[in-house]
């Protein structure tokens, strides 16, 4: 269940990747509109204003059309078999929803305490959806359908059927049954709205109530359930849902960026429910300090090595909010560093609160100019200086804390690990310099394409294999997959030697960390697993099945380019003094790199 859960989780993050530029566009075209900053310009009926007003509309899409976003993302990243065909039948299924629910409203309206409206407007309970006058389900209706579709499809889409109904075979034998399954799932939601309602309001008032606390309890379980990746549910109902504010946090505050760009009143006064975006100034001011508090606790020699890791992940975390190349240095090899982060970060937020700092501040630096400093900083810039001064002052607060932590209980975080291997050796096993390898394979323009494809196949022989790998998805920065046998997939550290970020077994779902470039490592891992057929993973072998196997096949790295571990049996004709003797990570890592290299795949 709880691989499913996370699943489930990730595969939501897909539509709220696109809110960062649709805000970008909504908080230029607001500041190009408005007279007190480009003057006469911005005056209605001039070229200037008729251009930005129609990209304001254009950049509202992704906030007026969430429903429809995430009933049609959903399937891409649960989908198990053409999950292409699957968005399509989601799609239309979540259309059907929408009418039955119309009807129902119309036809029994009264004894739901509904009353359905006359025009194309929504009313109490009531939105409309393409023109549909339907129930206002959130994102919960379209997440339900969508669920719902996905285990239809990927049980009947490819059912036999006999010859004379081919008709009703793979897309139209699934939404078949979908249709009436939705038709079920309409009635139970109207059955249940009232319900709901109160639940919400209840809920809503709570919220609202709890002040500074609140937001700090959120941004800490916000962060404590990120290891299980469970934290998109957390913040998913408050920020695109009604949870807090009716539309969501996200949707409300972009529809008031021009209110609150004239209004000089606090902004917590104006949205005191935006306070539970805070989850972003972690990101902003505690990432980084950490970063530093690793790299000045690191050894003097190995400081260079550790800033080529460091420097990337902090940018990630700042510009992008994309965390967990900075967290999956320590979130597991030190559950208790990961713990003072969650109790900083939330420290953090409840002083951003307690000040009156609100806004959307859920993401990096990208996201908090579109949606808070372009539109409103000529209004409430007192208020962005005081969140400066803040967050500075807790970089201070996270740089002295994990630093002396480390230091007093000697953690060997990144850069202070006790082993350190000769380049001379690295340079024998790998006959030479990789990066000089793949360019003179490729060339420059597809060195990236190598390097990822490098990093797919060294994954999926650190999972045990093509045959022990039963399915796979990805958020942002995961690699979700399930596995037959989790006892054979490597552990933590193999993962990290490759090039990955980090892993995390649960049950039978293993999540590889690997950073921003997912997307582009997934459709390699997709090629190897399907469209490759000289890859044919071995669950066992032997050193004899591979007689012609050369230095280069295989090599771990540690943080600073040097050799981490070796197989004895490739150092076996080094020198003596540049031999590294201990094993691999486990046998299992052992089993599935020796396979994948007697299959030729790492010449």
């Amino acid at each position: 269940m709880l691989q499913k859960i996370q699943r489930f989780g990730g595969a939501m993050f897909a539509p709220a990747m696109l809110f960062s530029i649709s805000g970008l566009m909504v908080g230029i075209s607001a500041l190009a509109t408005t007279v007190d900053i480009v003057g006469d310009l911005a005056v209605y009926g001039t070229p200037w204003y008729v251009f930005w007003t129609i990209i304001q509309r254009g950049s509202w899409t992704v906030f007026k059309r969430l429903p429809l976003l995430f009933a049609v993302a959903l399937p891409i990243g649960l989908a198990q078999k053409q999950p292409a065909r699957c968005c399509l039948e989601a799609l239309v299924a979540y259309f059907a929803y929408c009418f039955f629910l119309s009807e129902i409203i119309k036809l029994s309206g009264d004894n739901l305490g509904l009353k359905y409206p006359s025009s194309l407007t929504p009313a109490s309970g009531i939105t409309v959806i393409d023109g549909i006058k339907t129930l206002d389900t959130g994102i919960i209706g379209p997440l339900a359908v969508s669920a719902t579709v996905v285990a239809i499809h990927d049980r009947f889409y490819d059912a036999k059927v006999p010859d004379w109904l081919g008709t009703f075979s793979g897309s139209s034998l699934v939404y078949l049954i979908s249709f009436f399954a939705v038709f079920a799932l309409a009635a139970i939601s109207a059955a249940i709205v009232p319900f709901a309602y109160a639940v919400t309001e209840t809920l809503r008032h709570a919220l609202a109530g709890v002040g500074p606390f609140g937001v700090g309890i959120f941004v800490f379980l916000e962060r404590a359930l990120e290891p299980m990746g469970l934290h998109h549910l957390l913040y998913m109902p408050i920020y695109y849902d009604n949870l807090v504010i009716h539309d969501g946090i996200y949707a409300t505050w972009t529809n008031l960026l021009p209110i609150l760009s004239h209004s000089t009143r606090p902004l917590n006064e104006l949205a005191p429910w935006a306070g539970f975006t805070a989850t972003g100034w972690g990101k902003l001011f505690g990432l980084p300090a950490i970063a530093a508090a690793f790299y000045f606790t690191a050894k003097p020699e190995r400081r260079a090595g550790l800033k080529v890791i460091l420097l990337p992940a902090i940018v990630a975390s700042v510009v992008c909010g994309v965390t967990e190349p900075l967290e999956f240095l320590f979130m597991f090899t030190y559950p208790g560093l990961f713990l003072l982060y969650a109790v900083l970060s939330s420290c953090l937020a409840m002083t951003m609160n307690f000040f009156g700092i609100v806004g959307i501040f859920s993401g990096g630096l990208m996201e908090m100019t579109a949606f808070n400093f372009i539109p409103l900083m000529r209004m409430h810039a007192g208020s962005y200086l005081l969140a400066l001064g803040i967050g500075l002052a807790f970089s201070v607060i996270f740089f002295l804390s994990f630093r002396g932590l480390i230091l007093a209980l000697d953690l060997k975080t990144p850069g202070r690990e006790e082993h350190i291997a000769g380049n001379t050796a690295l340079s024998r096993l790998t006959g030479g310099d990789v990066d000089e390898r793949h360019s003179s394979k490729t060339g420059a323009s597809d060195a990236q394409a190598s390097q990822d494809h490098l990093l797919a196949e060294q994954v999926v022989a650190l999972l045990g294999g093509v045959s022990n790998i039963v399915g796979a998805t990805n958020c942002a920065t995961r690699l979700r997959v399930e596995v037959e046998d989790p006892s054979i997939v490597a552990d933590n550290a193999s993962f990290v030697a490759v090039g990955a970020k980090g892993l995390i077994i649960t049950g039978k779902t293993a999540q590889v960390i690997i950073g921003v470039s997912v997307p582009r490592v997934k459709e390699h891992f997709d090629q190897i697993m399907g469209l490759e057929p000289g890859f044919v993973p071995t669950t066992s072998a032997s050193p004899a099945a591979s007689p012609t196997r050369k230095h280069g096949d295989i090599c771990f790295f540690d943080i600073d380019g040097t050799l981490a571990w070796q197989d004895p049996r490739l150092a076996q004709d080094l020198p003596e003094d540049e031999r590294d003797l201990s094993p691999y990570p486990n046998e299992a890592v052992s089993q599935a790199i020796r396979a994948f290299v007697a299959n030729g795949n790492m010449a």
